[in-house]
């Protein structure tokens, strides 16, 4: 009875006491998001101009810089199509019993703005070209080899005219190739775009994503070798492009 009594005295004191004001705790004021960087257009080539009068290839997003043309054994690029609307075509592809292959690529700069690192970075182009005229692995655009610093590319396959994004990180010989799910030598226009963003590299076909593959997220790519498109170099057996491309650019972010 006595523990009931003191138990009830105290509920009774507890009601009694005036309620205290307790200030909620002080909210942190909301710190503004940090927007990503905008995509930017580093290099694009829109071979409207052609060759022009001295002999390089303009460049057309202001970043980037003019393309020479390399060519060996007469060799040519042509700038087929109207003034608004050119091509850069390539040479035939020769064949296996040819004494002389004329051959020929566009190269740019060693441009620290087509070196990404990690950064997410897509490189894109419109491909024409026909079935007969994919006789090897056809290098498209790419900065960098498989054996040196690292390497990006776009190619399309020799077996089933698929379109392909390569990529090699700094410090690795390890390569990283993703194939589309659908072919694009069948003599139409078709527009790919390879992405690298994060631990994954994707390609597009016509606007739909059509393969992605794995990378490791620290992959980084930057190399001190210039740019190319049409192909890689002039060595015996050597991944040219011979059909025609369009619009070749490289976007940052």
């Amino acid at each position: 009875m006595l523990f009931a009594a003191k138990t009830a005295a105290l509920a009774l004191a507890m009601t009694a006491l005036p309620a205290l004001a307790i200030a909620p705790p002080a909210l942190a004021a909301p710190q503004a998001a940090q927007a990503a960087p905008a995509p930017v257009t580093v290099a694009r080539y829109s071979f409207n101009s052609g060759a022009g009068a001295t002999g390089r290839v303009a460049e057309n997003s202001g970043r980037g810089t003019a393309l020479t043309v390399r060519a060996t054994s007469g060799g040519r690029v042509t700038f087929p199509g109207t003034t608004a609307d050119r091509d850069a075509s390539f040479p035939a592809a020769c064949s296996a019993k040819a004494r002389i292959c004329p051959r020929a690529l566009l190269e740019g700069s060693d441009d620290p703005d087509l070196d990404p690192g990690t950064r997410q970075f897509r490189w894109g182009a419109s491909v024409r070209l026909t079935r007969a005229q994919v006789t090897g692995s056809s290098n498209v655009v790419q900065k960098g080899v498989v054996s040196t610093a690292s390497q990006w590319k776009m190619q399309i396959g020799a077996r089933n005219g698929r379109a392909h994004c390569v990529v090699v990180g700094q410090g690795s010989t390890k390569i990283y190739l993703v194939r589309s799910t659908v072919g694009v030598a069948d003599a139409k226009w078709h527009t790919i775009m390879c992405q690298r963003s994060g631990a994954v590299l994707a390609v597009y076909v016509d606007g739909q994503q059509r393969g992605r593959l794995a990378v490791p997220a620290n992959l980084s790519i930057a190399n001190n070798l210039p740019l190319r498109i049409g192909g890689p170099n002039f060595n015996a057996k050597s991944d040219m492009y011979h059909g025609l491309l369009d619009d070749v650019y490289a976007r940052l972010g």
